[in-house]
């Protein structure tokens, strides 16, 4: 055998050797990446928040894991939705000295030239308790965060809302707003230029509630053609049917009509499809929507992962019901 080999060796030697099998003589392309796929990337992530820097896509997660075990926060940036950086532990409890656990659904702003992110720790269950909504800052998206204020921003539970998930939406006169809440209360409170508290309303008060109808948590608010989308979670985070309903309204403080669900399990794909975001492309009327699930093969409250859709509407401006895919979304430059 070892002769044989030798000889076929030397044979081709200035000679073309076509009687070889062609696969010694080609090598194989790997196949181009159509789609990003889903999740979007590895690892147990939750809550993700997906928003645009520059001319990159950024998603920021809870990290999907026992309470305990939550005391830091990691990003991901892609230039092109298919391929993502991780940026570890941008965040963590070593930063905010009055945090210890639960860090969770980062919501992140630019303002000028410095990156805000707000977050919720230690999921406090009364007002005795030390932890709500914190804020921190950074000169680049990818961190390092320190603390901003040395305590929470939101301490308390105003109107029965607990102080977590928040989000921060910037209205179209450059105000920007706190929308938060768990326990299926929701708030909105005017935030102040600097993100060092807040200004209380006309009226006096500065928390006021904007909960809607089957409201649970992980509120989302975005603008389109002039109107305002309010968007939350509904049923239990460890459940199936965690899913995601809308409604519109011409203010930010609503009232707030429950139209629907728009993203929910598929038995044959995942289950407990929630907690989401909304990204736009900017200048276009295209639309992503970030949102985690729990794989079908999964049954631990904390094993869920982080996918991306797109998101579409009909004429009369009504946000159609979402597919969720494996295959995720194709490639998109900014």
């Amino acid at each position: 055998m070892r002769k044989v080999t030798l000889l076929a060796a030397a044979c081709c030697v200035g000679f073309s050797c076509s009687w070889l099998p062609a696969v010694a003589q080609t090598k194989q392309q790997p196949a181009q990446k159509k789609t990003g796929g889903n999740p979007v990337f590895p690892g147990w992530y939750a809550d993700p928040e997906g928003i645009i820097f520059g001319k990159k896509y950024w998603i920021y997660p809870t990290y999907s894991d026992r309470y305990q075990k939550q005391v830091f926060l990691d990003a991901f940036s892609s230039p092109d939705l298919l391929t993502w950086t991780k940026h570890e532990r941008i965040l963590d409890t070593a930063a905010v000295k009055w945090a210890r656990r639960a860090m969770w659904a980062p919501a992140v702003v630019q303002k000028g030239k410095q990156y805000f992110l707000f977050f919720g720790a230690n999921d406090i269950q009364s007002d005795q308790e030390k932890g709500g909504i914190g804020v921190a800052v950074a000169s680049k998206p990818e961190g390092p965060y320190k603390d901003y204020l040395g305590k929470p921003l939101v301490d308390k539970f105003h109107n029965g809302a607990q102080p977590i998930d928040q989000f921060v939406f910037q209205d179209k006169d450059g105000q920007y707003y706190l929308i938060y809440g768990g326990w299926r209360h929701c708030n909105i409170a005017k935030l102040k230029d600097d993100f060092t508290g807040f200004v209380p309303f006309a009226d006096g008060t500065t928390f006021k509630e904007i909960t809607p109808q089957n409201y649970v948590e992980g509120p989302f608010m975005f603008m389109r053609n002039g109107k305002y989308y309010f968007m939350w979670s509904e049923g239990g985070w460890t459940g199936p049917d965690y899913s995601v309903a809308y409604a519109v309204s011409d203010s930010p403080f609503g009232p707030f009509e429950r139209v629907g669900k728009i993203l929910q399990q598929d038995p044959a794909i995942a289950t407990g499809a929630g907690h989401h975001s909304v990204i736009q492309v900017p200048g276009k009327d295209q639309w992503y929507i970030v949102y985690h699930r729990r794989p079908l093969s999964e049954t631990d409250r904390d094993h869920r992962v982080t996918c991306i859709e797109e998101m579409f509407f009909d004429q009369e401006g009504r946000i159609k019901p979402v597919k969720l895919t494996n295959e995720g979304v194709k490639k998109h430059k900014l």
